[in-house]
């Protein structure tokens, strides 16, 4: 029998107890709509909250509203409803807040007539509980209640003959050079790392259950017995291995993209341009991860007496490609030719350039691909040795 057929029949046989094992198959069918459905769920809860003010209007309280009706009419003209209440105290302005039923509420105080017609600081309170989800609204009453101070600051200076302009020495104009696409690449790109991550997930119970699973079976021991090499045994498992977790991220990758292009996220300033050429060169950059994500499983499972210890020790390495991707965005640092060295942060790196519109270079491609494939050689060379240990048959 040649190497390549006895690869191809423990790649089958593999393969054949793999579609039997629902338990593999439903943690890919949970792991490719989770991720997906989650970072879109993430994204349209923005959009409805982005939407919600202009269609529902911001709810506010006041509290001695007679006392400015100019403002009460250009808070009316911001779309901001207006209730008025009587007088209330600290605590039950404070157990207001925590109805929910307002996004703020705001005190003139009893001098405030007085204080204006004397052109005195007229003092407004404004209430809010922080920790509350209308915490967002009160930005935009500020910003109302800053553009009432200035228009009242005009008048009073006009009224004395002196230029308003005189409150605004320095003129600043704003332009924002930054995309749509850029914006929605660095706000998503937090996210994107998520999308590679199940690679690791989809394969591992089948690649524990193929290797430790088969030793606390004492089934390993009849495959090595047979006229195969241990390469042969070693690279049909993890082809086997591999190949579901291929098929989970294509599948969640599809999925991801589908969903990101469907939210209509132009209401948050935002937009997702990928298009399904790029998705295609990701998915086929992709390729190397979930075989490293299946060598590396199998490697640490050969070396594990039981299936739950094998479980057990490839739970707690997954959470090693988990950690650049959440320590680099945090540091805030900017792409560097290593960030494509690294699994899944490479991964990462790479869809959100795409995902902005800059094309990262063929080299950007080659080093995301071939780094992963390198550490999956590795480990499949580890496991290879190890499985050629005398020390370790005896151990069988």
């Amino acid at each position: 029998m040649s190497r390549r057929s006895a690869i191809a029949v423990v790649f089958f046989k593999e393969l054949r107890e793999i579609l039997r094992d629902r338990r593999a198959l439903g943690l890919v069918l949970m792991f490719v709509l989770m991720y997906p459905l989650m970072v879109g769920g993430i994204l349209q809860q923005q959009i409805s909250r982005a939407m919600e003010p202009e269609k529902e209007g911001i709810e506010l309280t006041v509290i001695g509203a007679a006392r400015a009706p100019t403002l009460m009419t250009q808070l009316k003209q911001k779309n901001v409803n207006v209730t008025e209440s009587g007088a209330l105290s600290e605590e039950q302005i404070t157990a207001l807040l925590r109805t929910q039923k307002t996004a703020a509420v705001l005190r003139l105080s009893e001098s405030y007539g007085d204080d204006y017609r004397a052109m005195r600081p007229a003092r407004v309170e404004l209430w809010f509980n922080s920790a509350s989800e209308a915490r967002y609204k009160v930005g935009d009453i500020e910003h109302v209640l800053r553009q009432y101070g200035n228009v009242i600051a005009g008048a009073r200076l006009l009224a004395h003959g002196v230029s308003p302009a005189t409150l605004y020495p320095v003129q600043v104009q704003k332009y924002d050079t930054g995309s749509s696409a850029s914006r929605s690449a660095q706000v998503i790109g937090t996210m994107l790392g998520m999308f590679f991550i199940p690679a690791f997930f989809f394969c591992l119970s089948s690649a524990v259950d193929s290797t430790a699973g088969e030793r606390e079976r004492r089934s390993l021991e009849v495959l090595l017995a047979q006229p195969a090499r241990p390469i042969d045994l070693i690279g049909g498992k993890w082809l086997a291995a591999s190949f579901l977790s291929v098929v989970g991220l294509t599948l969640e990758l599809l999925i991801a993209h589908s969903v990101l292009k469907w939210l209509p996220l132009e209401e948050i300033g935002m937009s997702w341009r990928l298009s399904w050429l790029d998705l295609a060169w990701v998915l086929l950059t992709s390729l190397s991860l979930p075989l490293f994500a299946a060598a590396m499983e199998i490697a640490l499972a050969i070396n594990a007496k039981s299936f739950k210890e094998a479980q057990t020790t490839a739970s707690f390495a997954i959470m090693l490609p988990i950690v650049p991707v959440i320590v680099v965005p945090m540091m805030n640092l900017n792409t560097a030719t290593w960030m494509y060295l690294v699994p899944v942060l490479s991964h990462q790196t790479l869809l959100r350039e795409l995902a902005q519109g800059q094309p990262p270079g063929l080299l950007a491609f080659a080093l995301t691909f071939g780094g992963s494939l390198l550490l999956a050689l590795l480990c499949l060379a580890f496991t290879v040795r190890r499985l050629k240990s005398d020390r370790y048959l005896m151990g069988i």
